[in-house]
Parts: C-alpha cells; structure tokens; sequence
C-alpha cells in the first residue's frame, strides 16, 4: 500500500492528483504533446505508471484535464480584468487591461494546451467542452461590450478575440513548434497549391520589388503587447 502523505487518504489523492497535473504542465510546455504519457508525468514525480492510471486513463484524458484546471483559472483572471474597477474603469482601459491579462496567458505554462489540443484528436464531448470553456474567456469582453450597448457584443468580442490571439503567436513564436502541422505550414495553405496563384504572383510588381520584401525592424515583446492593445481598443471603439 503507498504511502500517505496527508492527514486523509482523499486529502493524498488530491495531492498526488495536483501534482500530477503540474508535472503534465511542465512536460507539455517544455517537450510538447507528444512527450506527454501518464507515464512520462507518473516518473517525473517518482510515481509508478499503474498508480498514474488511477487519475489518467490516457494523454488525451490528461489533456483533458489540464483544459479543465486552466480554463476557469483564466476565464476568473480575465473576468477580474475587465471589471470596472481600478484608476482607469473606462471602457477603454478595461478592454486594454483584459487583453493585457489575454496576452499574459502566452507566457504561461497553459498555453502550450493550444498547439496540443490542435495537434491530438479530442473525442466529440470532450472537444465540445473546450469549446464551451474557450467561450467563457470570451464572455466577460462581450459582457463589456453589451452592457456599455454595443451591437453584436459577441461577434464583436469573437473578432477581437482573433487580433489578442495574432499578437500571441508574435510573443510565442515558438508556441507552435510542437505542432505537427506547423512543420507544414503549406498544408494548409490554399495559395500554396493553386498553380493560377503562383502565375499571378508572376505579374506581381510588388513580388518584384527589391524594396517589398525588406524587412521591418524587429518589434520587441513590449512593442508586440502595445500595438496588440492598441489594435485591440481600435476594433472595439
């Protein structure tokens, strides 16, 4: 029989259960998706792989679970961030400071969950809660939106949600690298299998000049979070 580590067995369980759970985040962020096996997270934390399937049944299951820890976590912050309080409760300022706090989940360990949920097939009830937990960091910005009486606050919160998610993959450009689709990036890219598409791209001037393709000054994290901000309160205004 293992050994118990806390005042009850429940109590041992819940522990060993968080444990587990951080371990699966740190192999997830560190390794990627295909790292992450009960089996990795069980010896990472010197537990044998039939006691890791008292919690996980599988790396999706772990998956998962993982979306279940997070996404309330992150939907509590981001809901907190729009609240009007603060020096600045206009709506305004509590936009910028929600998409701040959006932005603050690229840095963290949970983000690795987006390339992985892409990257591992989900079951259907299971996709469908991710899906609806998705919805709720969502919901507090078109909560905003529609108590300050802006016209389709969801679709406009959706829309908004897509420039927080482009300055995400500028901050985390190696967030993908976990990917498997990422490698192949032409996969799915219409333009790169249309024949006609490359023969326009022949009597392109632009695709000619010299001056078009130079690049632009590298932007800074900062530089990345500001102009995402600022992007962000200029859609919604």
């Amino acid at each position: 029989m293992p050994r118990i580590s806390a005042a009850t067995v429940a109590d041992h369980r819940a522990n060993q259960h968080a444990a587990l759970l951080e371990a699966a985040r740190e192999i997830l962020a560190a390794e990627g998706v295909h790292a992450l096996t009960p089996a990795a997270v069980g010896a990472r934390i010197g537990l044998a792989r039939s006691s890791v399937y008292r919690y996980f049944a599988s790396t999706a299951d772990i998956l998962a679970q993982l979306v279940e820890d997070a996404f309330p976590r992150w939907s509590a912050r981001l809901r907190a961030a729009i609240a009007p309080a603060g020096p600045d409760d206009s709506l305004p300022g509590r936009i910028r400071t929600y998409g701040r706090a959006a932005l603050d989940f690229v840095g963290s360990p949970d983000y690795a969950l987006i390339p992985a949920l892409q990257a591992i097939g989900l079951p259907g009830e299971c996709r469908g809660r991710v899906d609806e937990m998705h919805g709720a960091l969502i919901a507090p910005l078109a909560d905003a939106l529609r108590e300050a009486g802006a016209d389709h606050p969801a679709l406009r919160a959706e829309l908004a949600w897509g420039v927080l998610r482009a300055g995400a993959r500028r901050l985390m450009p190696d967030a993908a690298a976990h990917d498997p689709a990422a490698h192949n990036p032409a996969a799915h890219d219409p333009v790169a299998h249309d024949p006609a598409a490359h023969d326009a791209a022949a009597h392109d001037p632009v695709a000619h000049d010299p001056a078009a393709h130079d690049p632009e000054p590298a932007a800074t994290a900062d530089d990345i979070i500001e102009i995402t901000l600022d992007v962000l309160a200029r859609t919604l205004r």
